[in-house]
């Protein structure tokens, strides 16, 4: 038993080695060796847990993306409104992106695999939670009937994905939540109808943050 809690440990500490690499270099500019000396282990300990870089990779895109998931998961089991969910979603995205090392390498290696033929799957997850939300809104009143699900869905995920990468360049993501509830400001008056326009401020402000043990 104290060998296999040792071999979870390694593997736990490799994946956090290489998501530190990744973060700092992207995939190509990581080096398996510069992960083992991060990590104080030999090559013969990584391969043991992890084939190749590329596998790493796709490890470290899977953490993150099950991060995101459990996010999404624990903030639909909230008595909040749909929409403020979808508001909720995108700051703790944020949060993670400031907080976790994990999160900002598994965004970055998506983001550069996704010019070639990189992973579609943590883009898809979000938007189809997105449209569900979106449905949801419509019938609770909070949006307009005539917004279309899969399009807010699409662009609310692109829209975050901008806003993130400028704040990374501009202040190393310093004003990312600032920078996101400006998305909002601008972006909620055209979809909510009038008589729930009221509702901006305290939809604005809907936040949602893990339960700390």
């Amino acid at each position: 038993m104290a060998q296999q809690a040792r071999a979870i440990e390694t593997r736990a500490e490799i994946i956090r080695s290489a998501a530190a690499v990744f973060e700092q270099t992207g995939y190509d500019g990581a080096s398996l060796g510069e992960i083992v000396t991060r990590a104080g282990i030999t090559k013969g300990a990584l391969y043991f847990h992890f084939r190749s870089k590329d596998e790493l990779a796709q490890v470290v895109v899977a953490e993150q993306h099950a991060i995101s998931i459990a996010s999404v998961d624990a903030i639909a089991a909230t008595d909040s409104s749909a929409l403020e969910q979808i508001v909720m979603l995108c700051h703790e995205m944020g949060r993670q992106m400031v907080e976790d090392a994990i999160v900002r390498a598994g965004i970055r290696l998506t983001l550069e695999l996704s010019a070639t033929v990189g992973p579609a799957e943590p883009y898809l997850d979000w938007i189809s939670s997105c449209e569900i939300l979106t449905l949801r809104a419509i019938d609770e009143g909070d949006l307009l009937p005539t917004v279309s699900p899969p399009m807010l869905g699409r662009f609310v995920i692109g829209a975050y994905t901008g806003v993130q990468l400028v704040s990374n360049v501009l202040t190393q993501r310093t004003d990312l939540e600032q920078r996101l509830d400006e998305m909002w400001q601008i972006v909620l008056p055209g979809l909510m109808p009038p008589a729930r326009r009221h509702k901006l401020p305290a939809i604005r402000a809907a936040r949602w943050r893990p339960v700390e043990r």
